[in-house]
């Protein structure tokens, strides 16, 4: 995607590779940020990022970091015998 600061719910749909109505729902539930402007809505560029993967939410980092402790947790040993080999 090209380099703006807002991004139109079309475009958004086309980087994600789902319909537009898909994208409007997403916004209504909130899993998508976007700013309201008249009828229209804009998505900001630094969600797109989330959205598309190149940044992680706090909250993502959360659920990333508590698999990564329950992991070793259960298979610490394992992972290290397969670290020595």
């Amino acid at each position: 995607m090209e380099n703006k600061d807002y991004y139109s719910v079309k475009e958004i749909a086309q980087a994600l590779n789902i319909s537009r109505i898909a994208v409007f729902n997403k916004i209504k539930a909130g899993l998508i940020k976007a700013v309201k402007i008249g009828r229209m809505y804009a998505v900001p560029a630094s969600e797109v990022d989330n959205l598309i993967g190149k940044t992680l939410t706090p909250a993502q980092k959360k659920i990333i970091d508590q698999g990564i402790k329950k992991t070793v947790e259960e298979y610490g040993e394992t992972l290290r015998l397969l670290g020595k080999e």
